[in-house]
């Protein structure tokens, strides 16, 4: 492959990941590759080669003799994942209190202090929850182990969407002031306290409060999807 062509199909995975993770095309619709080609301003080669990948990392599904589908949004999937989601997170904090370096622990304490005045009236849901996402990564980071972080990458582009509409619905109900940086400072305290077991416990119970709301989020997620 040349690196012009490398170059396309990163494009292209890179585009249409977005596209999938916040459900572009509708759960379980058929993609139209001839769209899909204009609209990325692309050739068939490099899509296909996107899509492939991303039906390889669970973004999207192939079905032989029917072509490429976005994945379905249901509260048994989204709940697998985030269960899935608890494991990776929980062994992270595990290991990032037996593993992290001093000196990045003190980064992760800025990081989190610099998004305290994130967390306020008026910040976007979509802030939120890329402020969130990036607190998560930078601490599973911390166990040192790439495959862990790699894999929650993987997990939180699959519960984007939901994970949106579970904080937006969130802070209509209780109020803004709800979403809070406290769970990240516990976890982190229980990090830098070197106490594997108090740090996965307050993974567990920071990820897990989430987890009686999920068939609500679904069907919101479902309304907001197929809205007028």
């Amino acid at each position: 492959m040349t690196k012009k062509s490398a170059c396309s199909v990163e494009r292209a995975y890179r585009m249409l990941k977005e596209m999938a993770a916040t459900y572009a095309f509708k759960p379980d619709s058929r993609l139209n590759e001839g769209v899909l080609a204009r609209q990325l301003e692309t050739s068939r080669t490099p899509l296909r080669e996107a899509l492939n990948r991303l039906a390889a990392e669970g973004f999207l599904v192939f079905r032989p003799g029917q072509g490429f589908f976005c994945r379905s949004l249901t509260p048994g999937e989204i709940m697998d994942l985030y269960e899935a989601r608890a494991a990776i997170e929980c062994e992270a904090a595990k290991l990032a209190a037996r593993r992290a370096d001093p000196q990045d622990l003190d980064a992760l304490g800025a990081f989190l202090e610099a998004s305290c005045a994130d967390y306020q009236p008026g910040t976007s849901p979509v802030e939120l929850v890329r402020l969130d996402e990036d607190f998560h990564m930078r601490l599973t980071a911390l166990s040192g182990n790439a495959e862990l972080s790699r894999l929650l990458e993987n997990v939180n582009g699959r519960i984007h969407f939901v994970r949106l509409i579970d904080l937006r619905t969130l802070s209509q109900r209780d109020g803004p002031e709800v979403v809070t940086t406290a769970p990240h400072r516990r976890i982190l305290e229980a990090v830098r306290a070197r106490d594997p077991e108090a740090a996965q416990n307050e993974m567990r119970g920071h990820i897990e409060r989430r987890l009686e709301a999920i068939t609500e989020n679904v069907r919101n997620a479902f309304a907001e999807l197929y809205a007028p």
